[in-house]
């Protein structure tokens, strides 16, 4: 038997293995490389035939928040810390033994033989050792953790149950085989190696392997136990082949199996769009009809394309989707793997070894496997897109779906109903435009018209803001509040037109484009200085994408102003101490990261702030947005609605005097969500502006009297 350890601290690679050993190792190792190559370059060609709609700017950048956010594995641990530890240990372990193992290759392939440099020996050798075995055992527990929350806890977003098919619909198996197997191979590997090590020790029982802690507990048991000299070296050579055809057969696999993240996923970080579903990309206007949004798997973007393959089906977009949560036929996750699946069979590696396809073969991916009912659940929120650990652009591609059945006409006949209703009065509401500022007749001070004389402040107001009666409450408060604080504004009067947020979120580019233009051309002949809304959706519109129609301008939200006039001292509001909590609207939140002002808003009003579970950029949506708030129904079972969830949510917080929002579509949704959830008469709901003007104590006395004045004398300021 050779020497399996020479004169210092080392060992032999391939001690006691003849020459054909090592040529059919090596021959193994070029096979395994070859195979890898592949199944990547099957992948890139891919990517290679998606649109070339998205380009990459600040390539520097990109990099380094691939490389910072896949080290500090920021994403993954957000809201799950202990799957995030658990990940964390699986990926140092699995890399620093991945760089081991390429150390050892390039000391015997390079260093020793060409350059003539030894350096696994001594110092190195022990530390090496060390470092190795430490990481070995943090794979092990990384492993352990994620085994026991997949088979043991079970949490919700591991559950392949799919809300948009019945049961028997769909065979989620394949799934499950593949991540206990991903989970199992890993382990296996770790297992063998630390097997090879404890074999390895007993043979020789050397006392500087004391360095490898793990390894040489290994080898004291197989000594004790009987298991050292020859059988010990019988043992570490069948290990050694196993350990090392198990581990060049995943290298092998990764292109092929859920292993393939470890590729993908940092370069769907890398790729991602900052500004994914907050500004949606225009349509050509050379388009033709086919052209327009996503009906084929080959229209996705190249983008999109590595978004698929980026997917680890964590769920964590599952879990935090309404649409999902309250019986919808739609989850993001499925969403991202039955087009994945569709791509694969498509102009993928399945497609390429001429595999059984997991869809029946169409051209179009809109019907089967994507149903329009699936895409028209969506609200749009961005939930999905703000909890991905791995950039995955789900609400863009929605968005491009959607644009594809409008284009085709397949569409909910109320939102198809609303939609023309805009296009021909300009409102949601179909009210002639005249009437939009008919709220202001109820005020005991004019509103300008900035059309005709300017302002400091140009309010855009929105349809619910301006025609809706509940809401045109909330616009006459926060304008008696502004009024008072001496703050210079007017309104567009009839020349505003819906902003085309939800108009654009829906699909229908066209009209969105028409309402910007209009909208655009409309406020650039005014002359103000900066532009608020108290609508986040318009606020959102204005701030981010009218700048595509030449509108850029200082645009705030009214929590914003109204913060401002506080801190300034314009506004002196007596404390309230009410107790309240706060809804984050997903527009103003998740789209423009808006969470401070309205609460400091409220504390500068004396009151006791209790924030629901869900908050800030965890918020959870009202149901109202992506245009749901014009469509049918589509929920499928009695799970309750997204806002009757989230007043459940708010009243488990004990005792509260208000539900406070800072959105007319929240006013709208959560006042009837207080009545349908069974909880009118425990809490009421206030918008932010309504409590701003309460804590003025203002003289509400002489308000009609006012109004009837004007009525009677024909002041009519529209």
């Amino acid at each position: 038997m050779d020497v399996l350890f020479a004169a210092d601290e080392t060992r032999k690679t391939f001690a006691n293995l003849g020459l054909w050993e090592k040529g059919l190792w090596y021959v193994l190792i070029l096979v395994s490389t070859g195979i890898f190559a592949w199944g990547m370059w099957r992948h890139a060609r891919k990517y290679l035939r998606g649109r070339s709609a998205f380009t990459l700017d600040r390539p520097g950048r990109r990099v380094r928040r691939a490389v910072t956010t896949t080290l500090s594995h920021s994403w993954i641990r957000r809201r799950d810390p202990v799957a995030g530890l658990g990940h964390l240990l699986i990926f140092y372990g699995f890399v620093v033994l991945f760089i081991g193992t390429a150390i050892l290759a390039f000391q015997d392939d390079f260093a020793r033989p060409i350059l003539g440099f030894d350096f696994w020996h001594g110092w190195f050798y022990l530390g090496y050792s060390l470092f190795l075995d430490l990481f070995g055992v943090a794979l092990v527990v990384g492993l352990g953790v994620m085994a026991v929350k997949r088979g043991i806890l079970k949490p919700f977003r591991l559950d392949y149950w799919r809300p948009d098919r019945a049961e028997g619909e769909y065979d989620r198996k394949p799934y499950v085989i593949g991540d206990w197997t991903f989970l199992g191979v890993l382990f296996f590997l770790a297992l063998t190696g630390f097997l090879l090590e404890g074999f390895r020790i007993a043979i020789a029982n050397p006392d500087f392997e004391v360095w490898a802690p793990f390894g040489w507990l290994l080898g004291q048991m197989f000594i004790a136990g009987g298991l050292e000299g020859g059988s010990a070296e019988s043992a570490r050579l069948v290990t050694w082949w196993v350990h090392g055809v198990a581990a060049l057969g995943f290298v092998a696999s990764i292109p092929f199996t859920k292993a393939v993240h470890m590729l993908v996923s940092p370069a769907g970080v890398a790729v991602r769009d900052d500004t994914a579903g907050k500004v949606l990309a225009p349509i050509p206007a050379d388009a033709k009809p086919e052209e327009v949004g996503y009906g084929t798997i080959a229209d996705l973007s190249w983008k999109h394309l590595v978004d698929l393959d980026a997917c680890t089906k964590c769920g964590k977009c599952h879990e935090a989707c309404p649409a999902t949560s309250s019986g919808y036929p739609l989850s993001p996750r499925d969403l991202i793997l039955d087009l994945r699946e569709q791509a694969e069979g498509a102009m993928g590696i399945r497609s390429a070894l001429h595999l059984p396809p997991l869809h029946e073969e169409r051209e179009s991916i809109l019907g089967d496997p994507i149903r329009p009912e699936t895409l028209w659940s969506c609200m749009q929120c961005m939930a999905c897109v703000e909890i991905c650990p791995v950039g995955i652009e789900h609400v863009p591609i929605i968005n491009q779906m959607r644009r594809r059945l409008v284009e085709q006409g397949e569409m909910d006949p109320l939102l198809q109903g609303t939609l023309e209703t805009i296009y021909t009065s300009g409102n949601s509401f179909g009210e002639q435009k005249r009437k939009r500022g008919r709220w202001t007749r109820d005020l005991d001070f004019e509103v300008k018209d900035i059309r005709k004389e300017p302002a400091e402040h140009l309010w855009f107001l929105g349809d619910y803001a301006s025609f809706d009666p509940r809401n045109q409450r909330v616009t006459q408060a926060l304008a008696r509040v502004l009024n008072h604080a001496g703050v210079d504004f007017g309104i567009l009067y009839d020349a505003e037109r819906n902003a085309g947020c939800d108009v654009r979120r829906v699909g229908e580019e066209g009209l969105f484009t028409s309402l910007a233009e209009e909208n655009v051309k409309a406020i650039s002949a005014c002359h103000f200085e900066r532009i608020f809304s108290w609508d986040p959706h318009s606020f959102h519109t204005l701030r981010n994408e009218y700048p595509q129609f030449g509108g850029t301008w200082t645009v705030l939200h009214h929590t914003q102003l109204l913060l401002e006039l506080l801190e300034a001292g314009r506004l002196m509001p007596k404390p309230l101490g009410y107790t309240v909590t706060y809804h984050d609207p997903c527009t103003l939140g998740r789209y423009n990261g808006v969470y401070d002002a309205p609460r400091q808003v409220l504390a500068a009003l004396g009151l006791e702030l209790r924030e629901m579970p869900r908050n800030r950029d965890n918020s959870f949506c009202c149901g109202a947005g992506g245009g749901r708030i014009w469509m049918q129904e589509l929920k499928r079972d009695d799970t309750p609605r997204p806002a009757e969830m989230r007043i459940d949510e708010a009243t488990s917080l004990g005792k509260l005097d208000y539900f406070v929002v800072a959105c007319p579509k929240d006013v709208t949704m959560y006042e009837d969500a207080i009545k349908t959830s069974g909880h009118q008469g425990e809490i009421e709901l206030r918008e932010i502006s309504e409590l701003v003007l309460e804590s003025l104590d203002l003289d509400t006395v002489a308000v009609g009297a006012a109004a009837d004045e004007r009525e009677t004398n024909g002041k009519e300021p529209v």
